[in-house]
């Protein structure tokens, strides 16, 4: 459902924030914090300022991220859910569906002479 969507959207955002101050320890900055969700309306819920009978009873803690978004903390955009890489994550997945999720990513597997010679490459 697009409330559960919006939960969850929530306690991503929460870690998301977490990570940013820590890594802001360590002398990383961040601008707009870009996060991406394919469900348009968990998007609706969490842009609208204006409470309606439908989200009324989420609770009201999960809309602290409303105000993130309005001081330009968090910025959300819509990704299709063939592009979701968090489903590599969240999902049982096809294996060519997998093995696409992976490549957007950046990921390629080690031959057994890549994982050597990196490991000689730390010692």
């Amino acid at each position: 459902s697009a409330e559960a969507e919006y939960v969850s959207l929530f306690a991503c955002c929460a870690q998301v924030l977490w990570m940013r101050t820590q890594l802001t320890d360590y002398g990383f900055h961040f601008d707009k914090i870009p996060m991406y969700c394919d469900s348009k309306a968990a998007i609706a819920i969490w842009c609208n300022p204006v409470q309606h009978s439908r989200t009324k009873h989420i609770d009201a803690r999960y809309h602290f991220i409303k105000e993130k978004v309005k001081k330009g903390i968090v910025e959300l955009f819509f990704v299709r859910t063939e592009y979701q890489l968090a489903d590599l994550f969240t999902k049982a997945l096809l294996v060519e569906r997998f093995k696409y999720l992976v490549r957007r990513l950046g990921m390629r597997c080690l031959t057994s002479a890549e994982l050597e010679a990196l490991e000689n490459e730390s010692a």
